[in-house]
């Protein structure tokens, strides 16, 4: 049975009340205040354009995270890695390992699994 297009909605604006804030806030690591500002639009609004077919994806979350992040490494000119990301978003944003499984989509042992490679790469790199 297809959802109906008022629960469809209600879910898209769930997912946005959810996601925006922390994309906004990752773009604008990333971005100068109003290239942030476009980006994190443009994805909301191509998120909203496709949402049925975003929300039929196994993952929306990752789906969507993986759009944007794209999208503002192209805005940046520098693509940064999942590890980096998820330090960032952790380290600098404050988000916890469930926020941040939320938000890419990402199962929290992945996430875990990322913070502790980061980890490394700091030990590493100071080591060096």
């Amino acid at each position: 049975m297809k959802p109906s297009p008022a629960v469809l909605t209600t879910a898209y604006y769930a997912f946005y009340d959810l996601h925006r804030p922390a994309y906004h806030a990752y773009a604008a690591a990333h971005l100068p205040t109003e290239e942030a500002r476009i980006a994190t639009t443009k994805l909301f609004e191509t998120v909203a354009s496709t949402w049925t077919s975003v929300v039929a994806e196994r993952r929306p979350s990752a789906w969507a995270w993986q759009w944007f992040t794209q999208t503002v490494a192209r805005r940046s000119g520098r693509t940064s890695t999942a590890v980096e990301d998820t330090h960032l978003l952790h380290h600098k944003l404050m988000l916890s390992v469930d926020q941040i499984a939320t938000v890419t989509g990402a199962e929290p042992a992945t996430v875990c699994s990322r913070l502790a490679a980061a980890r490394r790469e700091q030990i590493s790199e100071s080591d060096g």
